[in-house]
């Protein structure tokens, strides 16, 4: 479906993007991740072509592609209701069929039908999100591009929002879809990259990401009388690279590259033992999905 390679993006002198490449197959529902700032809008608005890119190639499955895409912000028009808008849409769009029964379907889709005779003005977040879904679907895109769909939204709106997405995913939609929330990431995506320092630090199933890290060392520790004391003792190990204290329940240790298990524990039984501290439970943890994204994007886990 889509293919970038070596795409570069500079700001005047600030480099955004500094050769990113990017593979989003038909069918996928592809979760690009990473901070604030990072390069996901840029690469968004470039594969939409709403700005230029400064180097790469950028490949489509076929020629003419049709690309929706939601915005984080949409600007809709506060003075019109959903069907003058969307009809609006459709002449924009040059819709070639019946826009009338086209925009009745959009309404149904985004389960906007009931509320699509209100001015948008009277409309909440989650209703301005679902009638901007409803707008980048008007075309029939081969592409569906949505920026931070669910942001700020609360949780009846987001899980209205997510229940779309999820729907047209099993319609066998293909979606890019830029989001914080890694809770939705794993509820819809099938595949996932994570950009970092402008390149894809890591791309591939959300399986097959989270294996690649079942490798990585990550120990919890629960003591049996907790104290501050005893657990920045542990912090405080060397082969421990980043650490997570979970007052008063005991403290996440994540090793440093190359540190085994045995070693890991050989260590924090040796160091509790020397300051007469008892440990109620040790436990080797298997990353989830956001300690995976946590310790790509905080450097303490290497791609």
């Amino acid at each position: 479906m889509l293919q970038i390679n070596g795409l570069k993006k500079n700001y005047k002198k600030f480099p955004v993007l500094t050769g990113l490449n990017m593979n989003v197959t038909g069918g996928d529902v592809y979760a690009l991740l990473g901070k604030n700032g990072c390069g996901k809008t840029t690469t968004m608005n470039i594969i939409c072509n709403i700005i230029a890119k400064d180097e790469g190639e950028i490949h489509y499955e076929a020629e003419n592609i049709k690309i929706g895409y939601l915005p984080e912000s949409p600007s809709l028009f506060s003075y019109m209701n959903g069907y003058e808008y969307l009809n609006y849409i459709g002449a924009c769009c040059r819709y070639e069929g019946d826009i009338t029964s086209r925009t009745a379907e959009v309404l149904d889709i985004t389960k906007m039908t009931q509320s699509a005779a209100r001015l948008i003005k009277g409309y909440s977040r989650g209703m301005n999100q679902r009638l901007g879904i409803a707008a980048a679907l008007y075309g029939n895109p081969n592409l569906l591009i949505l920026d931070e769909p669910t942001s700020a939204l609360d949780p009846e709106g987001r899980a209205e929002v997510m229940t779309i997405i999820s729907d047209l995913a099993a319609r066998g939609s293909t979606i890019i879809l830029c989001t914080h929330i890694l809770s939705d990431v794993e509820r819809v995506a099938n595949k996932i990259g994570v950009l970092k320092d402008g390149v894809m630090a890591v791309e591939g199933s959300v399986l097959d990401v989270r294996k690649r890290f079942l490798q990585d060392c990550v120990l919890g520790v629960r003591l049996k009388d907790y104290s501050v004391e005893a657990v920045k003792i542990l912090c405080g190990i060397n082969l421990i690279a980043k650490s997570e204290v979970r007052d008063p329940e005991g403290v996440i240790l994540y090793a440093k590259a190359g540190v085994s298990e045995k070693a890991l524990y050989t260590a924090v039984v040796t160091t509790l033992a020397a300051y007469d501290t008892l440990p109620e439970a040790i436990d080797f943890k298997r990353l989830s999905l956001e300690q995976v994204y946590l310790g790509i994007t905080g450097g303490f886990l290497t791609p």
